[in-house]
């Protein structure tokens, strides 16, 4: 019987275990999307858009506007900013 659950459950691992690749890092995330909407940063994650690693950084104005800038996880480009 134990025989028939370990191979759904190495599955299941492997799947669960599988991490995005980025070539910046979440510093370097931080600091592009501050030099396009400068402000205290609110969150950064690491997250898959189309397939593709992407960093969503959200910040906060001055004036208290909330700003979401979405980088590309492996050039650094500014895909779309809110």
């Amino acid at each position: 019987m134990k025989k028939f659950l370990f191979p759904p459950l190495l599955v299941l691992l492997l799947l669960m275990s599988a991490a995005v690749h980025a070539d910046i890092g979440k510093k370097q995330a931080v600091s592009i999307a501050q030099s396009v909407y400068p402000g205290r940063v609110l969150a950064v994650k690491l997250v898959q858009a189309d397939g593709a690693p992407v960093y969503r950084v959200k910040t906060l104005s001055a004036a208290g506007d909330v700003h979401i800038i979405v980088i590309d996880a492996d050039s650094g480009d500014v895909i779309s900013k809110q």
